[in-house]
């Protein structure tokens, strides 16, 4: 994977994103469809690594696997911001 697509990845999904499994393309122990699970990195590689809410931590890969955003990273605010 190109570079360019890798940065392209980690502007769409950045640390905190939230994404649903449609299918994983793993014959031993993909995660289940539908299951949500929350972006901890995207890799050099272009691998979206994700916490999924069954415990699970593997990867999605971009072509292989099916997936989609639910949402964006909440973000929190600073402590001079709060009113």
């Amino acid at each position: 994977m190109r570079q360019s697509e890798v940065e392209r990845l980690r502007e769409q999904f950045p640390k905190g994103t939230k994404v649903k499994c449609i299918h994983m393309n793993d014959p031993y122990h993909p995660v289940p469809s539908g299951t949500i699970g929350e972006v901890d990195h995207v890799d050099d590689g272009g691998t979206i690594h994700t916490r999924w809410q069954n415990g699970s931590s593997l990867g999605l890969i971009p072509g292989e696997d099916l997936f989609q955003k639910v949402s964006e990273p909440t973000k929190k605010k600073s402590k001079g911001q709060e009113r």
